[in-house]
């Protein structure tokens, strides 16, 4: 069972990513909250050494979004690249099942999205 201290960080770290895309162009927001949601809700009950690594994964992408968010305001209004460049070494850690989301999600990421689509 998770100790007091470890809900409280989890959650903390949860709610850090979600306030962070409030800052993302709105298609990638909703994109980024709900698959945020649906691994935190996946990982629940994961094992410890689990737990360890994707904690690690999400403070460092925390961590990222965070830098990048605040180079955009310091542009304002500015060309801003979201995201980062996933290494093949880093790919090669990857479960056959994650690889599937990943494809996924550059699917659904370079999908035309017309319902979030917002003209001047």
């Amino acid at each position: 069972m998770a100790t007091s201290a470890h809900v409280s960080k989890v959650r903390s770290l949860y709610k850090r990513i979600l306030v962070l895309h409030r800052f993302l162009p709105i298609d990638l927001k909703a994109l980024g909250d709900q698959y945020v949601k649906d691994e935190f809700r996946r990982h629940k009950n994961a094992a410890s050494e689990e737990v360890k690594s994707f904690m690690k994964e999400w403070e460092g992408y925390r961590d990222t979004l965070q830098t990048q968010v605040l180079d955009a305001a310091q542009k304002r209004g500015g060309s801003v690249q979201f995201g980062a460049v996933l290494t093949e070494e880093k790919l090669r850690h990857f479960q056959d099942e994650q690889v599937g989301q990943l494809y996924e999600l550059m699917l659904e990421a370079n999908r035309p999205n017309t319902q979030f689509h917002i003209q001047d």
